[in-house]
C-alpha cells in the first residue's frame, strides 16, 4: 500500500526506476512556510524510532501522517500511516483500530471502516472518534436513521460539538437546512478546538450556500480561511463556490499553488478553462494523465472528480455518467448527487439519475440548485431526448 501510494503521486512523465539503496533519497515532500507539521513529524518519527513497539507513539506518528493527508492533498501520507498501523495489526488499541478504520474510509472501504470502528466500541463504547467517523460514514451513505444514531450516543457522552457537527449536517442533508445551520452554529459556539471549527465554518458554509444564502457563506468560508490552516476540503469547497458565483479569477489565484492535489488541480483548470489561460492545456493533460494512473492501480478515490472532469473539461457525457454512477454507488454526499444529475443531463439518459432523485424525494433535500437539475433530469425522456 505504501509503494502504490508512491506511485501515485509520481509525475506521469517520469521513468519507473528501482532505487539501488534503502537509504536513498526518492524525494523530499513540500512544506509550507511557517508550518510546525514538519518539525511535529519529525519529532513523532524520532520517537517510534527509539520504541517501535509503543502502539501509542505509533498511533501519534500515523495521525500526523494522515493530518497531513488532508491538509495537503497528499495520498501518500496516507500509505506512510498505513504503514505504521500494519505493524501493530496483532496489537490493535482501540485508538489503533479507530484509526485504521480511518484510513480504510479514506480509500473507501467503507465496510472496513466500520467493522473497524464496531471494535474499538466493543472495546470502548465510551470512545467519541469511533462513534463520530461511524457517523460520517453513515452521512456518506445518505443513511440517515444510523447516521443520528452516532449522533445522539455523542450527546449521551456529553461531546456536544461533535453531536452538534453530527446532528446538523444529517439534519442538513435531511430536508432540514434551516435546523442544520443553527445546530452546526450551536456546535461552533461550543468548540474551541481550531479544526473542528474549521470543519464546522466550512460545513456552515455549504448550507449557507444550499440555503442561497451567498453573503453568509461566503463570511463562513473566509472565517475558515482565516484560521491559517492548510486543508483540501475547505479549499475545494470554496473554489465550488467561487465557481457557481462565477468568479474563476479569485479560483486560480486561490488555488495556483495546489496543483499537488488532484481536487484542487481540477478546479483550478476549470477556471483556467473559462478564463481561456494557456496553462488549461498543460494541467488538462495532467489530469489526464493522473486519471489514469489511479485507474492502473485500481483505485477508485477520486471517481467523483474522474466524472467532472470528463464531463467539465473533455465534454464526454457519457463516460461521465458512468463514472458518476460507480461513484454513487458507494458516495451518496449532495456533491456526488450533483455530477451524477449533471452527467445524466449531458448524456440524456433520465432514468441513470433516478436514484437521485428518489433519494432527493426520500430526504426533502432543499437545495435549490439541485432541485432544479433533478427536475431537468426527469423531463429528459419528455421531451424525447431519451428512450
Amino acid at each position: 500500500m505504501l509503494m502504490l501510494s508512491l506511485l501515485a503521486a509520481a509525475p506521469a512523465s517520469a521513468a519507473p526506476r528501482t532505487p539501488t539503496a534503502d537509504t536513498e533519497v526518492l524525494e523530499k515532500l513540500p512544506t509550507r512556510a511557517g508550518d510546525s507539521s514538519a518539525r511535529e513529524l519529525s519529532r513523532s518519527r524520532a520517537a517510534v524510532a527509539l520504541a517501535p513497539k509503543d502502539p501509542a507513539l505509533a498511533t501519534e506518528l500515523a495521525q500526523r501522517y494522515f493530518d497531513l493527508a488532508l491538509a495537503q492533498g497528499d495520498p501518500r501520507y496516507v500509505g506512510y500511516a498505513e504503514a505504521v498501523v500494519v505493524r501493530f495489526t496483532s496489537q490493535m488499541t482501540v485508538p489503533l483500530l479507530t484509526l485504521r478504520g480511518v484510513l480504510r474510509q479514506y480509500r473507501h472501504d467503507f465496510e472496513g471502516g466500520l467493522k473497524d470502528f464496531e471494535a474499538a466500541l466493543v472495546l470502548d463504547p465510551s470512545y467519541a472518534v469511533a462513534h463520530a467517523w461511524r457517523g460520517a460514514i453513515y452521512l456518506v451513505q445518505a443513511d440517515d436513521v444510523a447516521a443520528r444514531k452516532e449522533c445522539k450516543a455523542l450527546q449521551a457522552l456529553g461531546r456536544k460539538a461533535l453531536a452538534g457537527a453530527c446532528l446538523g449536517l444529517a439534519q442538513a442533508y435531511s430536508g432540514q437546512l434551516e435546523a442544520g445551520y443553527l445546530t452546526l452554529q450551536q456546535a461552533l459556539a461550543t468548540s474551541t478546538d481550531t479544526d473542528n471549527r474549521l470543519w464546522l465554518l466550512t460545513r456552515l458554509g455549504e448550507v449557507a450556500a444550499w440555503r442561497g444564502q451567498e453573503p453568509q457563506a461566503q463570511a463562513h468560508f473566509r472565517e475558515a480561511l482565516s484560521l491559517g490552516r492548510d486543508d483540501v476540503y475547505l479549499l475545494a469547497a470554496w473554489a465550488d463556490f467561487l465557481l457557481d458565483a462565477e468568479q474563476p479569477a479569485e479560483v486560480v489565484r486561490l488555488l495556483a499553488s495546489w496543483a499537488s492535489a488532484d481536487s484542487l488541480l481540477l478546479r483550478l483548470t476549470e477556471a483556467e478553462v473559462q478564463l481561456k489561460l494557456p496553462e488549461a492545456a498543460r494541467h488538462k493533460n495532467i489530469l489526464t494523465d493522473r486519471f489514469a494512473a489511479a485507474r492502473a492501480r485500481g483505485d477508485t478515490t477520486h471517481r467523483a472528480e474522474e466524472a467532472r472532469f470528463e464531463l467539465r473539461l473533455r465534454q464526454d457525457p457519457a463516460t461521465a455518467l458512468r463514472l458518476a454512477q460507480e461513484n454513487y454507488a458507494v458516495q451518496r454526499e449532495p456533491r456526488d448527487a450533483r455530477v451524477l444529475l449533471e452527467a445524466s443531463i449531458a448524456a440524456k439518459d433520465s432514468a441513470s439519475a433516478q436514484v437521485v432523485r428518489d433519494w432527493m424525494r426520500r430526504s426533502g433535500f432543499e437545495d435549490a440548485r439541485l432541485r432544479r437539475l433533478a427536475q431537468a433530469s426527469a423531463q429528459i425522456s419528455v421531451v424525447g431526448g431519451a428512450k
